[in-house]
């Protein structure tokens, strides 16, 4: 029987390339790793979840990369896990099976009015100017006020990019027909809504602070008095983040030519209009503001950010927005152990932390997983790839990402710029090549 272990990972983003790392880094018997994604392109959220002016952060896929020169790693794209390939048969052909999905799904408000016409996700934004190929195109004509519900780090990079100098944008990976919507775009006040005060808000203070900082915008700071917040009483990140906003505040912009809003302990309630929204009712959650403590702002878009949701994976279990598990171990509802199946990442531990919280927790992940090799036993392994053949499914290759990359690079070089995102899903496939 080969000495190799087979290990299947589902999900090419940070989470399952942190915990292929790990597993190589942390030694144990020979390894041969398979990535599986649904799209032809890795690194999942880093490709199409940090905003795209993030350059800094989305280099961190330059080193996942190097996952992939280990002799015995390979990426197989354009294989969906539930459709193309199920988990009875990666259980059958893997000796161990790392569910790396992430949370692919967001919260939603729950009012009247959530499904008009110009009421979307952060995600759903945040997947058109990111280039993602399955993102539904968006057009920001008439739109003179938008109102993005959340007060975390996407909220905030949502609301700076509706905010940024359109010529600074142009510097980055975004689509072509993004950049030509933000350029057309007349946005001129942009409404960031907590339920909370700013000393609860879960923003980071430099992404706060790029936010505040953008140019020839205005700050103005309503729903609480910063001056009631005791600074002393606070957590260091969270004086921080006061102390920022109110400099922002106090900062004179003469004649800004956008102006942000930070509406502080409010709620939506209803977004009211005809045939498509025209503003956001809020209620107050703290004191008062306008008639029995509520609150209208006109809006033409309105963008939740108010969180994100795991979505079940067929024939794993779930619960609660997460696979249930024990520091990684896959668990049965009833808490008894699927020896061979892990988790990672989001699906793991819930939509919490940054990108960089992955790392720690695929090692937690990846060291479960190389002690109980002494305990698993051991057993012939189908044949995925046949039996993937034998039904027409061609995965990609890592060489086929390669190929879209060196595209996007010499379209950026035409344009001046890194590169530009190929955002369509006929000219992702043109650059894959089927044997």
């Amino acid at each position: 029987m080969d000495e190799v272990r087979r290990v299947a990972i589902v999900g090419a983003g940070p989470s399952g390339l942190f915990a292929a790392a790990a597993l190589l880094a942390q030694g144990g018997p020979e390894l041969a790793i398979d990535i599986f994604d649904r799209l032809p392109t890795p690194f999942g959220l880093l490709r199409y979840g940090v905003a795209p002016d993030h350059a800094s952060i989305k280099a961190v896929a330059t080193t996942l990369a190097r996952v992939f020169e280990a002799s015995r790693v390979r990426f197989l794209g354009l294989v969906e896990f539930g459709r193309d390939v199920t988990a009875d048969e990666l259980r059958s052909a893997y000796d161990v099976v790392i569910y790396a999905v992430g949370a692919q799904d967001d919260r939603r408000l729950g009012i009247p009015g959530e499904d008009l016409p110009g009421s979307r996700s952060a995600r759903q934004f945040v997947a058109w100017y990111s280039g993602h190929p399955d993102a539904e195109p968006m057009t920001l004509a008439g739109v003179r006020a938008a109102v993005v519900v959340g007060v975390g780090n996407v909220a905030v990079d949502v609301a700076r990019i509706l905010l940024k100098d359109r010529t600074e944008l142009s510097a980055t990976d975004m689509p072509d027909a993004v950049l030509a919507e933000l350029r057309s775009a007349e946005i001129e006040d942009v409404w960031l809504v907590g339920r909370r005060g700013p000393e609860h808000a879960s923003f980071t203070t430099p992404e706060l602070r790029e936010l505040l900082d953008t140019p020839g915008v205005g700050v103005t700071v309503s729903g609480c008095d910063l001056a009631d917040i005791d600074a002393d009483q606070l957590e260091r990140h969270a004086r921080a983040n006061v102390a920022a906003i109110a400099q922002a505040v106090e900062r004179s912009v003469p004649e800004p030519e956008r102006r942000l809003h930070l509406v502080f302990w409010h709620r939506p309630v209803e977004l009211p209009g005809e045939g498509r929204v025209q503003a956001v009712l809020l209620e107050s959650t703290g004191g008062s503001e306008g008639p029995e403590g509520h609150l209208t702002i006109p809006a033409d878009l309105v963008l939740r950010s108010i969180g994100y949701r795991g979505v079940p994976l067929p024939g794993v279990p779930f619960d609660d927005g997460r696979v249930p598990n024990l520091e990684g171990r896959v668990l049965e509802l009833d808490g008894s152990a699927r020896p061979g199946e892990y988790v990672v990442g989001w699906i793991k531990r819930g939509p919490v932390g940054l990108i960089g919280s992955n790392k720690k927790d695929a090692a937690e992940t990846a060291a479960h997983v190389l002690a109980d090799f002494d305990v698993l036993p051991r057993r012939p392994l189908a044949d995925l790839d046949a039996a993937l053949a034998a039904r027409g499914v061609r995965p990609s290759t890592f060489a086929d990402w390669r190929r879209i990359d060196e595209e996007e690079i010499a379209r950026g070089s035409l344009r001046g710029r890194e590169r530009t995102k190929i955002e369509a899903w006929h000219e992702l496939l043109d650059l894959v090549v089927r044997s």
